[in-house]
């Protein structure tokens, strides 16, 4: 899983990483960052459940994708740096 178009990051978290001086890796792996729930489908009906999620007053938006891989890992691309997590 590759995510690189994260939302942006909500002024809580950059507030508990500088009061806790915790490197943005974990933060990442500790908190949400601000993302909710995410979904995984084919691209083709993404714009449908963007717009239904738009109805509700919901932001959404593609924020990556998942390429085929040796072994499970996410690696995410952030404001703070590229990080991979492995499992």
């Amino acid at each position: 899983i590759v995510k690189n178009n994260l939302f942006e990051t909500p002024y809580l978290f950059q507030l508990i990483q500088e009061q806790s001086g915790a490197q943005w890796k974990e933060m990442y792996q500790v908190y949400n960052m601000g993302h909710r729930l995410e979904f995984y489908l084919k691209e083709a009906d993404a714009a449908g459940i963007i717009e239904i999620a738009k109805s509700f007053g919901i932001e959404a938006k593609i924020i990556g994708y998942v390429e085929e891989a040796e072994g499970e890992s996410v690696e995410l691309h952030t404001t703070y740096g590229n990080f991979e997590y492995r499992s």
